[in-house]
């Protein structure tokens, strides 16, 4: 896919992963939409990116009316949507059953419900806009969803259980939504950070995040946002990449704790 000119939509755009892939994608000419929810760091990026080249709304993307209302709102500005990146997504922390009792059901399913959820919701209703594209390639393309997921999908440590879930089931969904969507001419990929430097770690304690750094085979340190968005840019560019879900970790294999 030739990126110039095209629309994406990035969800949890306004900061870390989904700000990088935003500002990577505007560098090659794309037309940004961010769907978030906080709209003070959205118009920061807007102000750095420039209101012609990004938009925002103000999405709950496990809410169907607000997906479907904002990607409606997406084709009226910029008239189509050739890529769909979903980065928007919440953590927790908690054990099945400990001294405390079990996993609060009301603790868990807000997590199934943002990342899980929230990710099919809003590549759903981007491939429906997708369809309508005319072809962008002698293949008959039409569009790309480049979902994210995390290494804690295949190796979740003790008490990452509603994120691993969360984020399994997004590894899960990424060929058959490819296979479904094959006839559409749409491509899904999954992207699997490893330990990325988001703000979150800047909050760490320096001895516990050199040992985070250390538990990387190599490089040794953490991953870049840039390095995510760059990922995402190929994929998008690339149109033999289907159904694949790359990990982007250094060659690190989570332990248990």
């Amino acid at each position: 896919m030739d990126l110039a000119g095209k629309v994406a939509i990035v969800t949890g755009g306004a900061s870390g992963l989904g700000r990088a892939t935003v500002e990577a994608y505007v560098a090659k000419g794309v037309k940004v939409a961010i769907f978030d929810m906080n709209e003070a760091n959205a118009n920061e990026v807007i102000g750095q990116l420039g209101a012609d080249n990004v938009a925002f709304w103000n999405v709950n993307v496990a809410d169907e009316d607000s997906v479907k209302s904002a990607v409606a709102g997406v084709v009226e500005k910029f008239g189509a949507i050739h890529i769909c990146n979903n980065y928007a997504g919440i953590g927790s922390a908690c054990k099945t059953l400990s001294k405390k009792g079990v996993f609060p059901l009301d603790q868990f399913m807000p997590v199934i419900n943002v990342n899980l959820v929230g990710t099919f919701n809003v590549s759903r209703y981007a491939a429906e806009q997708m369809a309508n594209n005319e072809p962008i390639n002698d293949d008959g393309g039409r569009g790309v969803i480049i979902n994210t997921a995390s290494i804690a999908g295949m190796e979740g440590q003790v008490g990452q259980l509603a994120y691993s879930a969360s984020k399994g089931g997004i590894l899960g969904m990424t060929l058959p939504m490819a296979r479904d969507l094959a006839s559409y001419g749409v491509r899904v990929n999954t992207i699997v950070p490893g330990l990325i430097h988001t703000p979150l770690f800047e909050m760490m304690p320096e001895p516990v995040y050199k040992s985070l750094e250390a538990s990387v085979c190599y490089p040794q340190r953490l991953g870049k946002p840039a390095e995510i968005a760059h990922l995402s840019v190929f994929i998008a560019e690339n149109d033999y990449v289907n159904g694949e879900c790359i990990r982007l970790d250094g060659a690190i294999r989570m332990q248990p704790r």
